[in-house]
């Protein structure tokens, strides 16, 4: 198959349509955990959070690759307030990413779309929260952690796959 303008403008349009709703499913991932981590306050006395986001001493995993990203660039590390600006920002923009990549891979092979984003939301799930986020000693070792906060993380990222499927579909319709 040649790869001319036509199916490269399909394959950027397709990236912005999954970056817009990356950036969405994002923010309806953290109006999730919200409700799930008040759920589970009410329910055992105290929160829970994923281990995409607790590292076992207290501070998010997203404010660590903050603090590592300032290290390198501004030499310091961050504050404890710089951090909590920081952690969210690095949290939508490998939303926003992670969607880019799912809205440009649909436009190359379709079949993706096929289970509505919930495949996707799990490869992001296995990918990050169970093998990167771990290897690059960002959380502690998946076995340490409850079945519990492996289910909160994996129902977290399906509402973030099914959300980036829902806004991609109607952001590519316009574009």
């Amino acid at each position: 198959m040649r790869w001319g303008r036509k199916h490269k403008g399909k394959i950027w349009k397709g990236a912005v349509a999954g970056m817009a709703g990356g950036l969405a499913a994002s923010w309806v991932m953290n109006q999730f955990q919200a409700v799930w981590s008040k759920a589970a306050e009410v329910i055992q006395g105290n929160g829970q959070r994923g281990p995409e986001q607790q590292s076992g001493d207290g501070e998010d995993a997203t404010m660590k690759i903050a603090n590592k990203i300032a290290a390198t660039v501004l030499r310091r590390e961050l504050t404890k307030e710089e951090q909590q600006t920081a952690g969210p920002v690095v949290h939508y923009t490998f939303g926003a990413l992670m969607g880019g990549v799912y809205g440009a891979s649909v436009e190359v092979v379709p079949k993706l779309r096929s289970g509505f984003g919930l495949p996707y939301g799990t490869a992001v799930f296995v990918g990050a929260d169970e093998v990167a986020v771990p290897a690059l000693g960002l959380s502690k070792s998946p076995a340490e952690y409850p079945i519990s906060t492996h289910a909160y993380a994996l129902a977290s990222h399906l509402v973030y796959g099914a959300t980036l499927e829902l806004v991609r579909r109607g952001v590519r319709r316009l574009l």
